[in-house]
């Protein structure tokens, strides 16, 4: 007699459908994405999202972090290559309109606008952190440039990081808002002219 396994394999493509997932927060963000718009989306049922994924705010985490590996990257990717802070200053600003308006994908930054609205605190916690840990990074590299001699002594490189930072959070927004690839090219040419 033949033996059966028990419960049924999952139906679905488990990183397909956190592709859609990030994708989905990435258009509406956290708060305005439901459980039900999350199983519409990934054409599931909730026990198999919940299952797969654990509830909403285990799954956007999850979103969060492969949405870094797979959509962004490149700051970091800036900073670790760039021999110095401004030229990954000027790396970053050329890349930014261009991957914050690819065809085929939403506007923006996930990571810029994600937390929009919620009144999680885990969520803009979460946010947050990430953020930070992004001019953390961006600082780091700008104090190495003055203990180098590479930027000026007065040079204030919490500031000078999180001007950046604010810079590319607003050309995600800018983006989101329809603004034109060309014009927010020429909005990053004019932020980089403001590095001493």
């Amino acid at each position: 007699m033949a033996s059966t396994t028990r419960g049924r394999p999952r139906s679905f493509d488990r990183d397909a459908a956190l592709d859609k997932a990030i994708r989905l927060f990435w258009r509406r963000g956290y708060e305005a994405t439901s459980v039900r718009d999350l199983t519409k989306e990934l054409g599931i049922g909730a026990p198999s999202l919940y299952k797969a994924f654990g509830d909403k705010r285990q799954l956007f985490a999850e979103a969060l972090r492969v949405y870094d590996e797979e959509y962004g990257g490149f700051i970091e990717a800036a900073l670790a290559e760039e021999r110095t802070a401004k030229q990954a200053a000027a790396r970053v600003f050329a890349e930014a309109p261009a991957r914050y308006t690819r065809r085929g994908l939403p506007a923006g930054c996930l990571i810029v606008s994600g937390d929009a609205g919620t009144p999680d605190a885990k969520v803009a916690a979460h946010l947050r952190h990430i953020r930070e840990t992004k001019v953390a990074a961006f600082a780091d590299k700008i104090r190495a440039d003055i203990a180098s001699g590479e930027l000026p002594a007065g040079t204030e490189a919490q500031s000078l990081a999180h001007y950046t930072m604010s810079m590319l959070s607003g050309i995600a927004q800018a983006a989101r808002d329809g603004v034109h690839r060309t014009e927010l090219e020429r909005v990053t040419r004019i932020a980089l002219g403001a590095w001493p």
